[in-house]
């Protein structure tokens, strides 16, 4: 879509919230990122400035050789920016360590989802255990590998994920956007979302493939590091042979409570 200045917009739909009342971080970069990439093509960087709103144009400026903007048009002063999008280097394959688990340890980790019990943003996109099958993707990472120390560090996550055909691109494989939701989500769980909430900073992506509908996935997510308020999480999507089709490192920002 563009409005009458000629500058190209995008709309994220109500339906693909994070928190209530703004975007899920992951689907709402990719859509972006989309504009910059595609599968197969270069990893993309986006960083998100503020929360993105839901169903209305926002517009897209800069180009692909110096970067994206995204730009809410009827917001005002710092509020006006909502992301910024730039191609970056290969992400490593080997992010997650030891590698991914099989399908049938994915789908016994779900039952070990902390957002089961208790969840900041249950009716989230992505993660949102309110959602119901075919309205949300579901996915619930539960613990694979035990992390060390108070904060954890080191913990390993995953979930399956059935590519249904509701987010289906348009050629039977999952959307580009439906890849960076898919990434999202199980890399925060990593952490303690339960007991210390986070948002989406900055996502860096590489899909190297789209996953096809009907098909059964793996995604992992495993905790790096914690600074501050910061916590850095990578994630991963796998198919049912261990083949990796997208890969991700995050940034999330602890709410001030």
């Amino acid at each position: 879509m563009t409005p009458g200045n000629g500058a190209p917009t995008l709309t994220i739909p109500a339906a693909f919230n994070g928190p209530d009342g703004s975007g899920n971080g992951g689907y709402s970069a990719g859509l972006l990122a989309a504009r910059l990439t595609a599968p197969g093509g270069p990893a993309v960087q986006v960083t998100l400035r503020n929360p993105p709103p839901l169903d209305r144009p926002l517009t897209v400026e800069g180009s692909s050789q110096e970067g994206l903007r995204l730009v809410d048009p009827t917001a005002e002063d710092r509020a006006r920016l909502v992301a910024e999008a730039v191609t970056v280097d290969p992400l490593d394959p080997g992010l997650i360590p030891g590698g991914p688990v099989t399908v049938a340890e994915a789908e016994e980790a779900r039952k070990r989802y902390g957002g089961l019990d208790a969840h900041p943003f249950p009716r989230c996109y992505s993660c949102g255990p309110e959602r119901a099958a075919g309205d949300g993707l579901r996915l619930f990472a539960g613990r694979v590998r035990p992390g060390e120390g108070p904060d954890g560090v080191g913990n390993t996550v995953a979930c399956t994920w059935e590519v249904r055909p509701e987010v289906d691109g348009g050629d039977g494989n999952a959307a580009l956007a439906q890849v960076w939701a898919a990434l999202d989500c199980p890399g925060g769980w990593s952490s303690d979302v339960s007991g210390r909430p986070i948002v989406l900073g900055r996502f860096t992506v590489q899909v190297l493939a789209l996953p096809p509908v009907g098909s059964p996935q793996v995604v992992m997510g495993h905790l790096e590091s914690v600074d501050g308020r910061k916590v850095h999480t990578a994630s991963s999507l796998h198919d049912a042979d261990g083949r990796p089709l997208a890969l991700a490192r995050a940034t999330w920002i602890a709410i001030r409570t």
